[in-house]
């Protein structure tokens, strides 16, 4: 796969205003996608946030692989942030996240009531990397729809207050994405999942790369979604998509295939998935002060 890199102009507008926002807010959602945690944060936004305090929101967690999700959580809460799996969509995790902001703020409220500050609603701002669900979200907790979707990365370019009731405010910031991708693996993982526009990589690359990582750790979900046997998996995954274009009738059209793979990937059809691994990654943390 070729080296990918993009880092549009406006993203880094994005960054600046984010530093200058946060004084305005209580919290911070940090949106990851359940699929990546790791890969999915950007590795600067630590040093951008602070202190400020931080509720980790791991969205798709039904696109997921649950074992995985759990422990991820567990991995952030030991971080000293708190964290939910969550899915954008749903009502009820929405409530989820006040009621956990609630219990991360309360002795900032505790203090404020004693100093005879009036209770006010949570100011809360929304950040992530480009298509992990943040427009989504604002429209579940909001409670209509404001914030601009998109299945494109890059929709919300924008930066606007979202108001609905007495309990929350929400602060919308454009998706950020860092300067360049310094592993090449976490640049796959992001365009598997969508985060990075498909014009900027070969399909067939990717359907390659979905193809190693479901062989290797959820080969049965494969070999039931397209047919395929024993033996069909021991393939290398250049000659296992090959098979499965000519499984699914499309003979030499690899490029179909290659396409109908990825998207079969993104929307779960194959199965729930997670890339980054607990057992797979080591020195977490050392890796994410580089």
């Amino acid at each position: 796969m070729s080296s990918i890199q993009w880092f549009p102009g406006h993203m880094a507008k994005a960054r600046r205003e984010v530093m200058e926002k946060l004084k305005f807010v209580d919290i911070v959602f940090e949106l990851v996608d359940a699929r990546l945690p790791l890969s999915s944060r950007n590795p600067m936004l630590d040093n951008i946030l602070q202190e400020k305090p931080r509720l980790v929101l791991l969205n798709k967690k039904d696109l997921a692989d649950e074992r995985q999700s759990v422990q991820w959580a567990n991995y952030f809460k030991n971080k000293g942030y708190a964290a939910l799996s969550i899915n954008a969509q749903e009502n009820k995790d929405a409530k989820k996240i006040v009621l956990e902001s609630k219990k991360v703020l309360q002795a900032k409220f505790e203090r404020e009531r004693s100093r005879g500050i009036q209770p006010r609603a949570i100011r809360a701002m929304v950040i992530g990397i480009p298509n992990v669900g943040k427009s989504t979200l604002l429209n579940r907790l909001i409670g209509k729809k404001i914030a601009q979707t998109g299945n494109k990365p890059g929709v919300t370019k924008g930066q606007q207050w979202l108001r609905h009731n007495a309990e929350l405010e929400l602060l919308d910031t454009p998706g950020i994405l860092w300067p360049k991708f310094e592993d090449q693996e976490v640049a796959k993982k992001l365009a598997l999942t969508g985060a990075i526009k498909d014009q900027l990589l070969h399909l067939d690359d990717l359907a390659i790369y979905a193809l190693e990582i479901f062989s290797k750790d959820y080969p049965e979900d494969l070999r039931l979604r397209f047919k395929l046997t024993e033996e069909d998996l021991k393939m290398e995954s250049p000659e296992l998509l090959m098979k499965i274009a000519q499984l699914r009738g499309f003979r030499e059209d690899y490029e179909r295939a290659s396409e109908m793979i990825v998207n079969e990937v993104r929307s779960g059809k194959i199965g729930r998935f997670t890339l980054d691994r607990i057992g797979e990654i080591e020195n977490l943390d050392g890796d994410e002060d580089k």
